[in-house]
């Protein structure tokens, strides 16, 4: 039979990925990083990080993933503003 596979914290992640603690934080935040939630703890299973690693290097690989990426969305909500503020004291 084989061995199950063990849960590990957010240090264990960072430590596998050689990333810091907030990176993690981040990833589950703004990018998806498969995270199981145990009270107040993250958990993870290597396995799901591993392939989460492989799914996101192919959408950067992909042309289209550029305009899907968090600083994309950043630009257009920068821009937001400035077209709404020239409507509302614009004559019309």
């Amino acid at each position: 039979m084989a061995a199950e596979e063990r849960w590990v914290g957010v240090g264990g992640v960072a430590a596998h990925l050689g990333v810091a603690k907030d990176s993690v934080y981040r990833w589950i935040d703004e990018r998806g990083l498969p995270a199981h939630r145990v009270g107040r703890l993250f958990r993870f299973k290597l396995s799901e990080i591993d392939e989460w690693v492989r799914q996101d290097n192919e959408r950067e690989k992909t042309p289209s993933s550029v305009q899907s990426r968090p600083s994309s969305k950043t630009q257009t909500n920068r821009s937001t503003p400035k077209t709404r503020s020239r409507n509302r004291g614009g004559n019309e």
